[in-house]
């Protein structure tokens, strides 16, 4: 199965693939899309919307995970970032990726083990987690997220055949 994270922002939407073959966790691509910081609003997702279709042409994962977002103090900057996941969910979506959601808290959590870990933490365990990733910044980020997510697709295979027993 392959996994891509997003993690969504107005400037930079970070993105991350992983290959998941049982609790074997394999690196596959990461990188950022960056929006021009001129121009409108508006502008600005199509840029998000075109590179991540891009992207998701060029990966093909199975699955998306994307990172929620977090309240700003700034209102007005927070529905700004809501306008760029709603980019980061639709993009996949209209592909017919299923889609999953995530917090911040529970991404870190699930790769770090503490929900209030900071970038560096995560960062550090990506790596760890990922041998050989160079990802930085937003890509570890997007990597993170798809690392909660497979350890939650596994989880709910397990819960799932224990039912099934």
């Amino acid at each position: 199965m392959r996994i891509i994270g997003l993690d969504p922002g107005l400037r930079h939407t970070g993105w991350g693939v992983i290959a998941v073959d049982g609790n074997r966790l394999r690196h596959v691509a990461d990188g950022a899309i960056h929006a021009p910081t001129g121009g409108t609003l508006a502008e600005r997702l199509v840029a998000l919307f075109e590179g991540l279709g891009k992207v998701l042409d060029a990966q093909r994962p199975d699955a998306a995970a994307v990172e929620e977002t977090f309240l700003n103090k700034n209102p007005g900057s927070t529905l700004k970032l809501g306008s760029a996941r709603a980019v980061a969910l639709l993009a996949p979506a209209l592909k017919g990726i299923p889609v999953a959601e995530y917090s911040t808290n529970l991404v870190k959590k699930a790769v770090v083990g503490a929900g209030h870990a900071d970038k560096h933490q995560v960062e550090v365990m990506v790596k760890m987690l990922l041998p050989g990733t160079q990802a930085v910044a937003d890509a570890a980020d997007a990597l993170a997220v798809a690392i909660c997510h497979a350890h939650h697709v596994q989880t709910q295979r397990v819960w799932g055949r224990e039912q099934v027993a």
